[in-house]
């Protein structure tokens, strides 16, 4: 299912328990191409979701004006049970009727991006000292090679200052709190990669 993430909120159970959640509002999906092994040689399906400006569809894209597609395979690579090419047709509309509260779901986004930080607000260094004189190097990395390290150059991998976030991010384990077909929002249990309007994608 793919979806835009919306606001965050709580969510009380019957218990009374509170939970921090995350409104989507997912859907609905429609089913643009099915492809077999015999003419595409692997079995997919197609979705789109979202509708795209007119002004920015040409002749090509004139039957598929879809903000998003994308494709589900069921060749072993994508273990999606959505994904099952036979079980679905053109123009097949696809809502969040297909959840359920209670369910298991893992959900990708691209994450924030924070362009270029420091080692402290990166990778979580503690810094110098705030003492003994320092002046401006309270957030320094510190040493980076030499003494006698590989040679006294910069190892690879080493954590340094660079840009953070805009990266892809799945969250495991999250549970469908709530399911609105009316509006096609659903209420996810946690935190989702992304700001508000981020696209997302939920898998069961």
């Amino acid at each position: 299912m793919l979806g835009t993430k919306g606001r965050m909120t709580q969510v009380f159970d019957e218990k009374g328990v509170v939970s921090a959640a995350t409104v989507v509002t997912a859907g609905p999906l429609t089913v643009t191409q099915v492809k077999g092994k015999e003419a595409d040689g692997y079995e997919a399906v197609q979705i789109g979701f979202g509708a795209k400006k007119e002004s920015k569809i040409n002749k090509a894209q004139t039957n598929k004006p879809f903000k998003v597609l994308r494709e589900s395979r069921r060749d072993g690579r994508d273990s999606d049970p959505a994904s099952q090419a036979s079980e679905f047709q053109v123009g097949q509309i696809i809502d969040v009727s297909v959840f359920a509260p209670g369910d298991v779901v893992a959900v990708s986004a691209v994450s924030k991006g924070k362009g270029f930080q420091g080692v402290v607000k990166r990778h979580g260094f503690h810094g110098g000292p705030r003492s003994h004189g320092q002046k401006n190097r309270e957030r320094s990395p510190g040493s980076i090679g030499g003494g006698g390290r590989a040679g006294g150059r910069v190892v690879k991998g080493m954590r340094m200052a660079g840009r953070m976030g805009g990266d892809r991010i799945t969250v495991k384990n999250l549970k469908v709190l709530q399911v609105d077909v009316a509006t096609n929002t659903l209420v996810i249990s946690g935190a989702i990669p992304g700001k508000p309007g981020t696209l997302v994608e939920i898998r069961g």
